[in-house]
């Protein structure tokens, strides 16, 4: 089992990791009757995709002996309806400021592009990334 998930009521989920036992809380969003108090299930589908683009760019990094320590994404959802889902993922990677080779570069972004969770994700969603080096 890799996790389990409670309805604590009011629209509030707790979700605990097995391996770790640690816990992330879903809450629904203001605009879907909720409180908006912490993710909501779409934002934690949108945020996974940028941890996994991280993620596996580190790995390749690491593999490779280039240091992308201190890189971050910045996340934007957006949602479509009819029906209510995700439609769209923009995940803008912002490198620290070092000094990347173009074969670096490369790797980095076909690793970047070969997340195992965009390739899960619907062909309908729209998927946005963009890398400032």
């Amino acid at each position: 089992m890799t996790s389990e998930v409670i309805y604590k009521g009011g629209l509030r989920t707790e979700a605990k990791h097995i391996r770790s036992g640690k816990i992330i809380i879903t809450d629904a969003p203001v605009d879907n009757n909720g409180k908006g108090e912490a993710f909501s299930p779409t934002d934690l589908l949108a945020t996974s995709l940028a941890a996994c683009h991280l993620t596996i760019m580190g790995i390749k990094a690491r593999d490779n002996e280039i240091d992308m320590d201190g890189a971050r994404a910045e996340v934007t959802k957006t949602m479509g309806s009819d029906p209510r889902r995700v439609s769209k993922v923009e995940v803008k990677i912002l490198m620290p400021p070092k000094d990347y080779s173009d074969k670096d570069k490369k790797i980095l972004i076909k690793t970047a592009e070969a997340c195992p969770v965009s390739r899960s994700l619907s062909d309908d969603l729209e998927m946005d990334l963009k890398i400032v080096w």
